[in-house]
């Protein structure tokens, strides 16, 4: 028997299989069709094409485990997203993204009406346009019939429990990216919820690793499982990563380098504190008991993604092995020093410390000379500035951190190991598992289905390092100035920066 532990993400969807001594038996991925936008703020998709990719790879994964055959399901996911639906859960509006930033008139009236410090206090988030209190208040101004017709605001995994015609519960960790949910209290914020008109709207809050119910008859067909496959409640996919890279408790932090590059401390308290306010840090649930987790985050591999579909013209492609072997070519390309350009990863706008939705990526220093990958350079060691950055904002909140535990995408780059390493000056551990996301997963599903007797105990078993990269002192040295410089441009965008604001004020 194997757990299946899927994460859908912001843009695929992930499902891999483990035994229960933690081998991965079957990876598949499945990306959703082009995200539908009548804006430049704008970002929806079908709530459809989540279901098709989520049954896309759950056929293909059973397919191959014929002696392995699933025995529990458990879902994790991106934040932020969700579906407007109606008593049947049937959707009435296209899923608005988490990339999504046409709230932020509305993100500025929270912040008037109920104060971001108390917001923060309540949430452990400061307000942002990504959020879907936001786009609650954007939907009543912009689509005041569809939102009341609305019975429920589902998250994406709640939406997938529904079609499985299970309840569709959310944990609280992804509740926990609505701001709208009350960190301390483990419940909805009743002001919040009366102030964004969305009261008994919202789904029903449970903990990680709660079971949703067995999938049967035609609901198991759909996905190519048996009948009576038990499904899981996972949870918010960066304290997935936390957990299937150890952090269940103080002292260890874990990042996980994908299309956001987060780094993840872990607490028995939430981090109210002066500053994680002052930098935007998000302090939340964990999907551990008792457990809460602090996070600093910023665009990374979406500008990767794009400059290597811009140099290639590979339209929408991101093949894992396409990607490996393009970047495997540009490493071979790159300088052992600085190359002198700045790059800014901000393809999603800015997030710690100042969460700047309308801020864009930058590359300074371009001359006649500068080759493909000269800017393939600068773009990792843009990457590289911003991860030593989180490193120091976290500390600053939670205290001392010495190694970092890295999985995801980005640990394919062994240059952009060296160079996160040294510019940050700390040790990272790569985990030996590369999907951090969905371990963390199948142990939510393991001890919910009596497989392993605790998380500690799960973690104990199957979370193991593969490799050390050790900073280099003389690569760190010899990026001092590019760092200073780093800095100075990334401050002096500012005004660039509350001018696009502005203007963007002005369009949506």
């Amino acid at each position: 028997m194997s757990l299946l532990a899927v994460d859908v993400g912001s843009s695929s969807c992930k499902g891999v299989a483990f035994s229960e001594d933690g081998r991965m038996l079957a990876r598949k991925t499945s990306s959703y069709c082009s995200v539908v936008s009548s804006h430049s703020l704008r970002a929806e998709m079908p709530a459809e094409n989540f279901w098709r990719a989520f049954a896309t790879v759950t056929h293909a994964i059973s397919a191959e485990l014929s002696k392995d055959p699933v025995e529990v399901l458990a879902i994790s996911s991106h934040g932020e997203t969700f579906v407007a639906v109606d008593s049947q859960n049937r959707p009435l509006a296209p899923a608005i993204l988490n990339m999504d930033n046409r709230a932020i008139a509305q993100a500025d009236h929270l912040i008037k009406s109920l104060g971001s410090r108390n917001l923060f206090d309540i949430t452990g988030l400061t307000p942002h346009c990504m959020y879907p209190a936001a786009k609650f208040l954007w939907l009543s101004e912009h689509d005041a019939e569809m939102f009341a017709s609305a019975v429920r605001f589902l998250a994406v995994p709640s939406f997938l429990l529904a079609r499985l015609g299970l309840p569709p519960y959310i944990d609280y960790s992804l509740a926990s990216r609505f701001l709208a949910f009350d960190v301390r209290k483990l419940t909805w914020s009743p002001e919040i919820l009366s102030f964004c008109r969305v009261y008994g709207r919202l789904p029903e809050l449970v903990p990680a690793g709660t079971i949703a119910g067995k999938i049967m008859g035609v609901a198991a067909a759909e996905l190519g499982l048996r009948s009576g496959t038990m499904v899981v409640v996972g949870g918010h996919d960066q304290p997935c990563a936390a957990l299937g890279s150890g952090v269940i408790d103080s002292g260890r932090v874990s990042a996980s380098l994908g299309t956001y590059e987060c780094l993840v401390a872990a607490s028995r308290a939430p981090a109210l504190n002066d500053g994680s306010f002052a930098a935007n840090l998000n302090t939340y649930c964990h999907v551990v008991p008792d457990r809460y987790v602090t996070l600093a985050y910023f665009p990374s591999g979406i500008m990767l993604e794009w400059y290597l579909r811009l140099i290639h013209a590979t339209g929408d492609s991101t093949e894992e092995s396409s990607i490996d072997e393009w970047c495997a070519q540009l490493e071979r390309e790159t300088s052992r020093v600085p190359s002198g350009i700045l790059a800014t990863p901000h393809l999603l706008g800015t997030c710690n410390p100042d969460f700047n939705p309308t801020a864009s990526g930058v590359f300074v220093g371009i001359r006649p000379s500068t080759t493909r990958s000269d800017l393939y350079q600068a773009a990792m060691e843009g990457i590289a500035c911003e991860f030593a950055g989180m490193a120091t904002l976290l500390e600053e909140a939670v205290g001392s951190i010495s190694d970092i535990y890295v999985s995801g995408g980005g640990v394919r780059s062994p240059f952009g190991l060296h160079l996160r390493a040294s510019l940050a000056r700390r040790k990272l551990q790569v985990m030996k598992c590369p999907e951090a996301v969905c371990l963390g997963t199948a142990i939510l599903a393991g001890v919910a289905a009596g497989k392993y007797r605790s998380i500690p105990r799960a973690v104990q078993q199957l979370v193991q390092v593969s490799q050390t990269i050790v900073p280099d002192n003389s690569t760190g040295e010899k990026y001092k100035s590019q760092m200073s410089q780093y800095r100075l441009l990334y401050s002096s965008l500012a005004p660039l920066r509350e001018a696009q604001t502005a203007f963007t004020r002005e369009e949506a």
